[in-house]
C-alpha cells in the first residue's frame, strides 16, 4: 500500500503538480467565471462517486455554477454528506438531490473485513470508519436514497432521485427505492 507502486499501466507515480500549476495559469489568465454566485444556478445538489470516469459535469450536461457536487468513494451517504448536504440545502438554496453510483466501482465485491484487517496488519491500528463496500450498484443506490429519507438535516426528499451510471456505454439507468 505504498504511494510507489506501479499502476495498471505499468508506470511508477510521478507527482504532476508542476504540470497542473501551468495549466491553472492558462486557466487564470482566460478565467471568465468569477461573477458566479454560491447557490447553483439549477439548485441541485450531486452526491457521486469520486471515481476518475466520472466526469459529473458531462454526465448530466451541466456547466459550472449549476450544481453542488459531492464526492466520496463509492458516492456514500456519511455524516459529512449530510452535512454539505444540509448546508447546501439551508444556506445556499438547493432543493434536488442526485445520487450516481456506478458500475464497476472500486467498492464492489471488496472485502472491507480484509481491507481493513491489511490496514490493521501494516499499520497497527484497525480504521474506525466503514468503508461501505456492496455486492450490487443498484441496491446501494436505494440504501443511499433510504439513508437520506431517513435523516431529518435534509429537505425536499420529494426531489430526490438515484442512478447507476454504466462507464462502458456512459448511460444512467435510474434507481427506484420499489426496484427489486
Amino acid at each position: 500500500m505504498t504511494n510507489d507502486r506501479a499502476n495498471d499501466h505499468g508506470a511508477k507515480f510521478k507527482p504532476s503538480m508542476q504540470e497542473l500549476l501551468s495549466y491553472n495559469r492558462s486557466y487564470a489568465n482566460d478565467f471568465d467565471a468569477g461573477h458566479l454566485d454560491t447557490t447553483p444556478l439549477r439548485n441541485l445538489a450531486v452526491v457521486a462517486c469520486m471515481d476518475s470516469r466520472m466526469d459529473i459535469f458531462k454526465i448530466l450536461g451541466l456547466d459550472n455554477g449549476e450544481a453542488h457536487i459531492i464526492r466520496n468513494a463509492g458516492g456514500v451517504i456519511t455524516d459529512d454528506v449530510i452535512r454539505s448536504l444540509c448546508l447546501s440545502q439551508r444556506a445556499l438554496d438547493t432543493r434536488e438531490i442526485v445520487l450516481l453510483h456506478h458500475t464497476k466501482c472500486g467498492l464492489h465485491n471488496l472485502s472491507e473485513d480484509k481491507f481493513k484487517a491489511d490496514l490493521e496488519s501494516e499499520l497497527g491500528i484497525k480504521p474506525w470508519w466503514a468503508l461501505e463496500s456492496f455486492m450490487d450498484p443498484f441496491a446501494d443506490v436505494r440504501q443511499s436514497m433510504q439513508r437520506l429519507f431517513a435523516t431529518p438535516f435534509v429537505a425536499h426528499k420529494e426531489h430526490i432521485r438515484g442512478f447507476v451510471y454504466d462507464v462502458t456505454t456512459g448511460a444512467l439507468d435510474e434507481v427506484t427505492i420499489s426496484d427489486d
